[in-house]
């Protein structure tokens, strides 16, 4: 496929008079290589619905159009709209542009069949979109992929293993039905202006969810165990209907801390709890 002739993306950005917004938590990629390279995380994207949150001047939203995909790129950033219509222009149509704030959209409709997530997250929505989007009533989900750039610390949450301290309620609902891995760190150097911290890539495939289980209950579970992650389950869970009995019911000594449940744990609490 041939590809339009985009002037550099910075230049863009410097014609445009455009500057990352602290506010809005923007750090723009200029790094055409690196974008690419995030890009084909979620494997071939030719003729495939992309649904981007936040692509600020386009850096990452022109390598998925590179990569064939066809672009829903949701902006509440008005100053980003003329360059993200410039853009639209280029690869004939295939970028559609929502002028609205992410966590108003419904994905699954604006995406029509399957689709894949794939965004530089603004760092102040980043956490609640990712938790929405893991907890849908219907499993497998709409969307087939998600790949997503957190700050480093956040991907370590998602990733984590029971009993350390990065383990809580992120952990467990990125892992209970589906596969979540770190596939690539990215130094603060690469964005402009640079964040104080580190990031990285963090994709998910949905796995097949375990029979008999509300997720509902599960994420009011991790919510209310991880909250006062501290005390032991008998105290965290004691407001929870039925949670107490369901700890009893599947051998779980009520003075452990949440941070010692395993995913599988919590997942046979939750389906106690769900008859």
């Amino acid at each position: 496929m041939t590809h339009p002739a985009l002037p550099p993306l910075r230049e863009t950005v410097r014609a445009h008079g455009l500057q990352a917004s602290k506010a809005l938590g923007q750090n723009f990629l200029f790094d055409e290589q690196l974008l690419d390279r995030i890009a084909a995380l979620p494997g071939d994207l030719e003729g495939r619905a992309v649904f981007e949150v936040g692509p600020g001047p386009g850096g990452l939203t022109r390598a998925l159009l590179r990569a064939g995909a066809k672009v829903i790129a949701v902006e509440r950033d008005d100053r980003c709209l003329p360059l993200l219509g410039e853009l639209s222009e280029a690869f004939d149509g295939r970028l559609t542009v929502v002028a609205d704030d992410a966590m108003a959209i419904d994905a699954d409709a604006l995406a029509g069949g399957p689709y894949h997530i794939v965004a530089n997250l603004p760092y102040n929505v980043g956490t609640a979109l990712f938790t929405r989007w893991l907890e849908p009533a219907q499993w497998p989900p709409l969307w087939l992929s998600l790949t997503l750039m957190f700050q480093l610390e956040v991907a370590e949450r998602i990733v984590a293993k029971v009993d350390t301290s990065a383990y809580g309620r992120l952990a467990v609902l990125a892992q209970w039905r589906a596969n979540a891995k770190i596939a690539m760190k990215v130094h603060r150097s690469a964005f402009t202006p640079p964040p104080k911290v580190m990031s990285a890539i963090v994709h998910v495939t949905p796995a097949e969810q375990p029979a008999g289980v509300d997720p509902r209950i599960l994420s009011k579970l991790t919510e209310k165990g991880f909250g006062q992650r501290r005390k032991m389950l008998r105290q965290s869970l004691k407001g929870m209907a039925g949670a107490i009995e369901a700890l009893e019911v599947c051998e779980i000594d009520p003075t452990r801390r949440a941070e010692t449940v395993t995913v599988a744990e919590w997942v046979e609490l939750a389906r106690v709890m769900s008859k």
